[in-house]
Formats: C-alpha cells, sequence, structure tokens
C-alpha cells in the first residue's frame, strides 16, 4: 500500500481536504487502487503533476483540469455526443469559434451524430499507444471523481454554470476520443456542420415543401456570373480565408542572440471562451517524461512546450485538410452515383436525437444524413445561390484526411517523452500525426527548426489540373483558393499516397515543407514560403501553401521584427536578441500599419480633420493599453484597407517583405475613411485620444471587480500582439481571442529557462481564485517566470496534495 501524503492547505483549505478523499479525512480513497497523483500548484494555479505511470498521470491531470473548468469541457463533450439538444433545447446553437463555424443545436447534434461514431471512436482507441490509452482512461477517472464530488455537495460554492445541471454527469473514455476526433477536423469537416447536417437528396423535398431540386441545384453560368459582379466574394464561403485563430512563433539560433544561447518564442492567438482555452501545466513521470507547456481542454498531453532537452510552438498552417469530389449522379436516380463507368449507392445513415422541449418534455426527432465513400455529402450556397447543390446531375462529397488520422494523441505522447531535439525533429516526420499547426523547435545549443509536417491531402498540382471538375472546379478555386473540386467518378483522382506517408492518401515527410538554419525561423500564419527570406522554400504543392504571394501584414512586421534587431535598427542597445529584449520586442504592441501609412496619412487627408490628425500624429504607434490613439487607427484602417489600389508600390517578389507600401491616399474609400471613422467613435460617445486600455479590455474583471486591459490589436491593422474584439461598440472592445498562452524559452548552464502568460488564467469558473489573476500580470506585461526544477516548484508552492484511487 502506498502511503497517503497528509495535503498542505496553504490556500482553499477546504477544497484541498476534499481533494485528499472528501469531508474532513485527509486520506484518499483507496490508496491501494489504479490511480495514484501527486499535484503541487505553483502560482496563477499551475498544476505540476507527478505520477508513477501513465494512468496516474492523467488521473491527476484530469482531476486538477476538473477542478479549474469542469463546466465547460462537459459542455464540449456533450455536444460531441450529440446531445446538446437533450439538454438545451432546439432554439440554442453551438459555435466551434476556432472555425468559426455555428450551427443550431439539432444541427450540431445531426452532424456529430453521423460523423463522430463508435466505428470512428474504436479506431481512434483500439490504434492508440498503451501511454495514450492509459492517460486517456486515467483523465477521465480523475474528471470522474470530481464530478462525484459536486454531486455529492463538496466544493461549495463552486461551478454554479453545472453544479447542479442536469447534464453534470460522469463520462466515458470514448467521450475523450471523441474530443480527440473534434480537435483533428477543426480545419475540415467540423467548419461545415450546417452544410453537412442539412443535405436533402433532389426530388425528396424539403419541410418547406419546395423542390429540392430546383432548389439546391449548382447552375455554372449563373454562379460565374455571380462570381464576376462581386454577389459572391470569398468573404461569404466557409474556410475562403485562414481558421480566426492564429499564432505567432520565433525560434532564435545562438548566432542572433547575445549569450549564443538558442531561444524560442510561441504565442497561439485562440478563442478566450470555449475549450480551444489553453491551459498551462507540467507533467513528470520520473525517469519517463518530464513536459511543460499548455494543451487544450480535455487533452491529457502538453501540446506546446518545453524542458531541458527541447522546446517547441505552433501556427496554424495554411495548408488544406480536405478536397471536394463531385459526384456524376445517375439522373435516374439521385441516391446513385457513377464511379468507374459502375453505380455506387449514396449511404443513407438515419439517426436520432432526443430534444428538450419548451414545455421540459422530451421529444424525438429523426434525419436521415448522406455519405459516398469519400465522406460525407455536403451542400454550400453563398449569398442564397447554391455553389455545390445535389441535384440530377451532379452531388458533392468531401474527404477529410484528418477523419482518417488516428496518430494525433501518440505524436504528442512521442513528443512529451522525446529525450532530445534531435529525436523530436525525427518524430514530426516519422508519426506524421499533426493535423493542422506548423511546428518550429529548438534545444539548448541547438539550431532551429521548421517544418509544416501535417496531414495534407495527396493531390499535386499535376493531378489537380489533371482532375480538377471541368466547371465547377475554376469557380470554387476563385473563392477559395487551392482548394480542390475532384472529379469523383475516376479513380485516378483518388488521393495518392508518399512512399514515406504512414497512412494512404496523404503527403509523406520528403514532400512537405521544412527547413533548418543556424540563425532564425518564424511563422506568422502565412505559408511556409519564407520561413526565413534568406532561403525561401518553393516547389510544393498548391494545397500545401501559396508562394511568391503576398504577405499579411502580420507576417511582415513578424519578420521585420527580427530584421531590425539584427540589424541593430530597432532603438534597442546591440545587434542581437537578449532574453529580455526578445520579451520585449514580443509584447511591444507594434501596428505596422502605422508604420507604413501614418505619414501619408498626416500629409494629405488632415484639411478636414485636422482634430483626428493631431491625435494620429501623438499617438505612440502601438496597441499598449496606454496608447491614445489606438482605436481611432483601427477603425480607419478598418475602412480604408478595403479600397481598391490602396498602395501605391505593388507587391514584389524581389521585396516580399517591404512591399506592397506607399498609402494612396487618393483611392476611392481611404479619403472619406478617416472621417467615417471619426464620426463612428464619436457618435458612440468616445473620445478620440481616449487610452485604450480603457475600451480594450477582458471580458473577466479583476479581484477588486475593475475591468481589465488588454494590450494589443487585430491581425488586419497589422498587430504582432493579438486582440481581438470586432467592431468597436458602446461596450469598446471587449476581447474575444488573441494571444492566449504565451512563453519565451532559452537554455542557461544546462537548465531551460521559460517565462510567460495564461492571458485569460487558468479557470473559468469565477469562484475560482485563479479565474483572473494571470490576466492582470498580463495587463501589466509582467512576465511569469514558469517553475520547471523542483527547488523552483517548491519556492513558488501555493497547494500540495495527492490524489488516488
Amino acid at each position: 500500500m502506498r502511503p497517503i501524503r497528509t495535503c498542505l492547505c496553504l490556500l482553499l483549505s477546504s477544497v484541498v481536504l476534499a481533494a485528499c478523499g472528501g469531508g474532513s479525512n485527509d486520506d484518499g480513497p483507496g490508496a491501494s487502487g489504479d490511480y495514484d497523483a501527486r499535484i503541487t500548484r505553483t502560482e496563477f494555479g499551475i498544476p505540476h503533476i507527478v505520477a508513477d505511470d501513465f494512468g496516474s498521470l492523467g488521473y491527476g491531470f484530469g482531476y486538477a483540469f476538473a477542478e479549474d473548468n469542469v463546466c465547460v469541457l462537459l459542455e464540449d463533450l456533450l455536444t460531441i455526443r450529440g446531445e446538446r439538444a437533450r439538454y438545451f433545447g432546439r432554439d440554442g446553437s453551438y459555435t466551434i469559434r476556432a472555425s468559426g463555424s455555428t450551427a443550431n443545436n439539432v444541427d450540431s447534434d445531426f452532424f456529430w451524430k453521423l460523423v463522430a461514431t463508435e466505428e470512428v471512436v474504436s479506431n481512434l482507441r483500439d490504434t492508440a499507444s498503451r501511454e495514450v490509452r492509459d492517460a486517456t482512461a486515467g483523465y477521465a477517472a480523475g474528471l470522474n471523481r470530481y464530478i462525484r464530488e459536486l454531486q455529492g455537495g463538496e466544493h461549495a460554492g463552486r461551478h454554479q454554470a453545472c453544479r447542479d445541471a442536469a447534464w453534470l454527469t460522469e463520462i466515458s473514455t470514448d467521450d475523450m476520443y471523441r474530443r480527440y476526433y473534434r480537435l483533428s477536423i477543426l480545419a475540415g469537416a467540423s467548419a461545415l456542420t450546417s452544410e453537412i447536417a442539412n443535405v436533402t437528396p433532389p426530388l425528396l423535398g424539403r419541410s418547406d415543401g419546395s423542390d429540392a431540386a430546383s432548389v439546391d441545384g449548382t447552375d455554372p453560368e449563373r454562379l460565374r456570373r455571380a462570381i464576376e459582379a462581386g454577389e459572391i466574394t470569398p468573404e461569404d464561403m466557409p474556410l475562403s480565408r485562414p481558421l480566426p485563430i492564429g499564432s505567432n512563433m520565433y525560434a532564435l539560433g545562438g548566432e542572433t542572440t547575445t549569450t549564443g544561447q538558442s531561444m524560442l518564442f510561441g504565442n497561439p492567438h485562440f478563442p478566450w471562451s470555449g475549450t480551444e482555452r489553453l491551459y498551462a501545466a507540467h507533467l513528470t513521470i520520473p525517469g519517463e517524461l518530464d513536459i511543460m507547456g499548455s494543451t487544450l481542454y480535455g487533452v491529457p498531453a502538453i501540446l506546446i512546450g518545453f524542458n531541458n532537452d527541447f522546446a517547441w510552438s505552433h501556427t496554424v498552417s495554411t495548408a488544406h485538410r480536405f478536397t471536394f469530389y463531385q459526384l456524376v449522379v445517375n439522373p435516374l436516380n439521385p441516391m446513385e452515383y457513377f464511379y468507374e463507368g459502375e453505380l455506387r449507392r449514396i449511404e443513407e445513415v438515419p439517426l436520432e436525437i432526443e430534444v428538450l422541449e419548451e414545455d421540459g418534455s422530451l421529444s424525438t426527432e429523426t434525419r436521415s444524413l448522406y455519405r459516398s465513400h469519400f465522406g460525407p455529402m455536403v451542400e454550400i450556397s453563398a449569398a442564397g445561390l447554391p455553389v455545390l447543390g445535389w441535384d440530377l446531375l451532379r452531388g458533392f462529397t468531401l474527404r477529410d484526411a484528418n477523419a482518417e488520422n488516428n496518430r494525433l494523441l501518440d505524436q504528442f505522447f512521442a513528443w512529451n517523452r522525446a529525450d532530445s531535439f534531435d529525436e523530436f525533429k525525427r518524430l514530426h516526420g516519422e508519426i506524421l500525426g499533426v493535423p493542422w499547426v506548423n511546428t518550429i523547435a529548438t534545444g539548448p545549443g541547438a539550431e532551429v527548426y521548421y517544418g509544416d509536417v501535417t496531414v495534407v491531402p495527396n493531390v499535386t498540382d499535376e493531378q489537380k489540373a489533371d482532375c480538377q471538375s471541368p466547371i465547377i472546379g475554376p469557380l470554387v478555386d476563385q473563392l477559395m483558393a487551392g482548394l480542390p473540386v475532384l472529379r469523383g467518378n475516376r479513380a485516378e483522382c483518388e488521393w495518392q499516397t508518399d512512399a514515406d506517408a504512414p497512412a494512404p492518401g496523404i503527403f509523406g515527410p520528403a514532400n512537405l515543407p521544412t527547413l533548418e538554419r543556424s540563425d532564425w525561423v518564424h511563422n506568422c500564419n502565412d505559408s511556409y514560403w519564407l520561413t526565413n527570406p534568406a532561403e525561401p522554400l518553393t516547389g510544393f504543392d498548391r494545397i500545401i501553401g501559396d508562394e511568391n504571394a503576398e504577405r499579411t501584414l502580420r507576417t511582415r512586421l513578424c519578420i521585420l521584427q527580427i530584421q531590425d534587431r539584427l540589424a541593430g535598427s530597432d532603438g534597442l542597445n546591440g545587434n542581437r536578441f537578449s532574453f529580455e529584449q526578445l520579451k520585449d520586442v514580443t509584447v511591444s504592441s507594434q501596428i505596422y500599419s502605422a508604420r507604413l501609412a501614418r505619414d501619408a496619412v498626416l500629409a494629405d487627408l488632415c484639411d478636414d480633420n485636422q482634430p483626428a490628425c493631431d491625435v494620429i500624429a501623438n499617438w505612440d504607434g502601438t496597441g499598449s493599453p496606454d496608447s491614445r490613439g489606438a482605436h481611432l487607427w483601427r477603425e480607419f484602417w478598418r475602412e480604408a484597407s478595403g479600397a481598391n489600389n490602396l498602395w501605391q508600390t505593388p507587391f514584389s517578389n524581389e521585396d516580399p517583405v517591404n512591399t506592397p507600401r506607399d498609402l494612396n491616399t487618393g483611392a476611392l474609400g481611404v479619403g472619406r475613411a478617416l472621417g467615417d471613422a471619426v464620426d463612428r467613435i464619436e457618435g458612440l460617445g468616445i473620445a478620440l485620444d481616449a487610452p485604450l486600455g480603457e475600451l480594450q479590455v477582458s471580458g473577466v474583471n479583476d479581484a477588486d471587480g475593475a475591468a481589465i486591459p488588454v494590450p494589443g490589436g487585430e491581425q488586419f491593422e497589422g498587430a504582432f500582439t493579438i486582440a481581438g474584439s470586432g467592431t468597436l461598440s458602446e461596450n469598446g472592445y471587449p476581447v474575444t481571442f488573441g494571444n492566449s498562452y504565451i512563453h519565451a524559452v532559452t537554455w542557461e548552464n544546462g537548465r531551460v529557462r521559460a517565462e510567460g502568460f495564461v492571458t485569460y488564467s487558468q479557470s473559468t469558473d469565477p469562484a475560482n481564485p485563479h479565474f483572473s489573476d494571470f490576466t492582470e500580470v498580463y495587463a501589466e506585461r509582467a512576465w511569469h517566470r514558469f517553475p520547471f526544477s523542483r527547488a523552483e516548484i517548491s519556492a513558488q508552492s501555493i497547494r500540495e496534495y495527492r490524489i488516488s484511487e
């Protein structure tokens, strides 16, 4: 029997005692059972979990996470089970904030019932490594223990959002695998939830009595005219632009730093609510793994992390994760399609969900959805016009490479256990389970590494040219650039498979972009092309990303911040990065559009806008909380940036970092943008020189009830530090996504040094002491040293406890 350690209650003594077994008993229940984990909470509530095996590690992690965020995770898990309408009724909706997809509760349930099947779950479970299976089972058990404690009346005052809800129920390990699957297809099928959940075959009719054949058929000529007239634009299409989430990341080799030691910076821009928040933790199995960093809710592994041997981060990749296939429908029976001269049946999948009605009763609703051998049937409309519709000539279906990816968790568990930077790199291509993010990494004294080594459908440019749907394909390409619509009647148009690919239908690592250098690499969500402008990456297939194309303002600023530092032209000392300078630069909240265009605005647009120009002239050019005029510039640029012929000097492959440039103040829309911005701001009763920190605030208040200012700006204005909120309103800019988990990492005397933030804090429970404390620190941009060694953890310890069963 393992000894049970008495809890050290430095904070929250009643909660700690409950965690140690409930009531007033300090001993955990069943100390001779399957799970035993030691947890130390350090400042800002970061859990450091130590266990002797993966099951116990997952158990401790699941329990610690549940203490902070059980309600948010449970709501997502019931959604992926297809039970949202059962608990929340038919009138609500579900948004996957990371992809921008919103579906009503009923459509959401039918979608997840269709795609997250028992077959999918069993495949993920049965092919996972032993470590993944054990940690997954342990995580569910730890979460369930905390749920039972809530149901038993423990943890008074905590988790009011769900503690008395009917959906506060224990989860299964299958729920965990559904969660992994949902994360896998985030950049694919799940972004088309409504478009898949509402497919109706022609001639069957719709609920409103309309004839589906006449309503839903794609008319190529009408679609072409609508695109040419601007009636349908890429903004009208799902997944036509990069995901609303993003990230910045740098890896610096020793020749670019003052210490001669490599450094890394990682900074995802993820939603500030929901299960795509990031959660900081430290996981240790002595002699097996010792890894710290952050993970998405419900994942028992570190997804962005560091230790004494290496560090890494991710950004969202530009590669497409799925393709459409155009089926040639049998006009006599639209439930059949031709494939290699033979007819195949479109599978009808009858589904059933429960719906909570307004009177409190549960009703049963049925619907059939449909699949080809490629994947689910899909219908997409834009501006009221069918773009991909199912009629008596054609239908459209989707194949998602990550729906077939059973290696995601194995990838990160292997990385968490890696012994060296070299092993980390090898595992990247060997497992090839990363679903939709670029990776950078480095280690002590090592070079720097970049790879978009991700799960990408193996559709070469040559195959796309041969297999592209001849009429619809080019039209869709104008709306969703680089996304193929392939012929679904020819076997030669099936995805190809590289010899070094770990699974059928995807590119192998030899045909995916990587770069190793001694100086630096970066990515800020544009493609791999300018990972380092001194060595452009070219020759890859378009489905992976674009080349020789204009970069976003944020990417250009990302590059320039490094180039200016190494040139010694950024106003800081020297011409290398110190660790402090790396931290300062990456949260300096620069706005690149101001660097490019402010002088032209002040020279040409002030005749009728002198008070506004005075504010802009005195503005410090950043999105810092004390900046006066940042909101005025943002609203001006929101209007001006959409103008045609915005720049006088166009984009050039010869100077891709510095072009386009030179604002065309005479362009239609630019001249009136400043006046329009002034009218909007003053119409809201906001001063033109108001400090940004009074307007741009977190959705949670500090311990005294005051709003917490948030630094940064928006992607479209060329901000590096991101604080996303949308258009200015009378409530200012309430931040809903942006900088989330941040770390800067280097090594000193053979030990890792890491500092950073969880910008929205560790907990979503207002009764938790770690609901807003990290946000307050982030508002001051006061970097926190992440404790990694035993001594560092002991020095920051605020609570220690042990759980077992």
